[in-house]
């Protein structure tokens, strides 16, 4: 019995780390702009780890968690809320519920919550979360203040769009004291504290704050970095808003095929950016063309993010606003 036991612990390892070597190999894929592929790896190795090393164990969950990030990236968000979900109760089993990890999983949770239209349950998980992390982590560490971060963006997304303001301009200086002016996830806080600001009717403000961010993104991002296009996107929002509805749709007819070609044409941000384009098509004087838009994106952002969804909804609401005119003047 004591002769097999190094052997056992020997196979255990070779199979561990043929699950790692698949988990590495997709998040390379991942990090190369392949999001579907890691997942599809990451599939495979989560198959891997389960039937050779059972479900429980520690590399088949650490496996499980990396599916959820990519399959998040890839624009799967309902299969990775439900894996998510299904896999929380087993990491604070096997990792402990203070472990980085499993806090991790928690604040994706409520982020993946939220963007599959349950809003308010999301930014409940995210509050609750935020005094753990405070507790475990410290007041300015960075997931302390992702998770802040997140949970103030989708309050403003709710339609508190004071709280949201309120909080982020808590959120930035803390960043910057804590992470650097430079850091990602800074300039992740200083893009939403503008976008609010425009929410909040001060467009001017925050053309400002955005013009002076875009350079700084795009030289520590990347010009096709998920914030920078977002950037765009909100610039584009707020020449609408300031009037310029033209000048709106222009932009964003631009920014569509770039988020198509970078994310996925049925990821959640590309699908928001048509969303965004058929708004501004309505009000530079096409809603044909806006209607045409809305048609084809409906039953795409319903699948993907489903009926509760705010875009799912407003995307409905705009298309029946859109019909009904198109209807009352053909009978005329």
């Amino acid at each position: 019995m004591s002769a097999k036991r190094p052997l056992a612990g020997t196979a255990k390892r070779i199979r561990a780390a043929r699950v790692a070597a698949i988990v590495e190999r997709a998040s390379q894929r991942g990090e190369a702009g392949d999001a579907a592929a890691a997942r599809d790896l990451l599939a495979d190795a989560v198959a891997l780890a389960g039937r050779t090393l059972g479900d429980d164990d520690r590399v088949t969950v650490m496996a499980r968690m990396h599916w959820v990030r990519w399959a998040t990236q890839a624009g799967d968000i309902s299969q990775a809320r439900e894996e998510c979900a299904a896999l929380l109760p087993l990491c604070e089993q096997v990792y402990g519920p203070d472990d980085l990890s499993t806090l991790r999983l928690r604040r994706g949770l409520g982020w993946l919550m939220a963007e599959a239209g349950d809003v308010t349950g999301g930014i409940e998980q995210l509050r609750g979360l935020v005094p753990v992390c405070e507790r475990v982590l410290g007041a300015e560490h960075l997931d302390t203040l992702s998770t802040r971060q997140q949970a103030a963006d989708w309050a403003g997304m709710s339609g508190d769009v004071a709280r949201a303001l309120d909080e982020l301009a808590e959120i930035v200086p803390a960043s910057e004291r804590a992470l650097g002016a430079e850091h990602p996830a800074t300039l992740g806080a200083r893009m939403n504290l503008a976008r609010w600001t425009g929410e909040a009717g001060d467009a001017a403000e925050a053309v400002a704050q955005l013009h002076a961010l875009m350079p700084v993104s795009e030289r520590v991002l990347g010009s096709a970095h998920p914030s920078v296009l977002a950037t765009r996107v909100n610039l584009a929002r707020l020449a609408g808003v300031a009037g310029n509805a033209v000048d709106a749709q222009a932009q964003l007819q631009e920014l569509v095929p770039i988020y198509e070609g970078a994310l996925g044409v049925e990821h959640p941000d590309a699908l928001a950016a048509r969303l965004h384009l058929a708004h501004w098509t309505a009000a530079a004087g096409d809603p044909a063309a806006a209607q045409d838009q809305l048609s084809a994106l409906l039953p795409v952002i319903e699948r993907v993010r489903g009926p509760e969804h705010p875009d799912t909804q407003a995307a409905a609401a705009q298309l029946a606003v859109l019909t009904r005119s198109a209807d009352g003047e053909a009978s005329q």
